[in-house]
């Protein structure tokens, strides 16, 4: 028999989401928010606006900067900086990030 792991949904997920700090930062306008979500550690700069550049943002997120770690074993599993260094390691990766995508900026902005 073949175990298929459990499938997390957006609802699961943002149950599981820990925001532990949000710092605005001074110039350039954008907050760096730090936290935790589906066993995994992450760092996002996010701003209230869309990159002038279409590249340095995280799809249409206003996320341009974004790190994911697992917590179990301490290993990076998405690293976005104005472009991909890390693709999505894994499908929960993948899941994590087109969750903060659809909504973290809009979380930290209330718009």
């Amino acid at each position: 028999m073949t175990r298929h792991p459990k499938r997390t949904t957006g609802h699961e997920m943002a149950d599981d989401l820990r925001i532990t700090k949000t710092t605005r930062r001074d110039s350039g306008g954008g907050a760096w928010v730090i936290g935790t979500i589906g066993g995994h550690k992450f760092n996002a700069l996010v701003f209230p606006e869309h990159a002038e550049c279409a590249e340095y943002e995280l799809g249409e997120s206003r996320i341009s900067k974004l790190w994911l770690q697992r917590i179990a074993d301490g290993a990076t599993v998405v690293n976005f900086d104005r472009g991909w260094d890390v693709h999505p390691a894994t499908e929960t990766a993948r899941a994590i990030v087109d969750f903060l995508a659809a909504g973290l900026a809009e979380h930290v902005f209330r718009r």
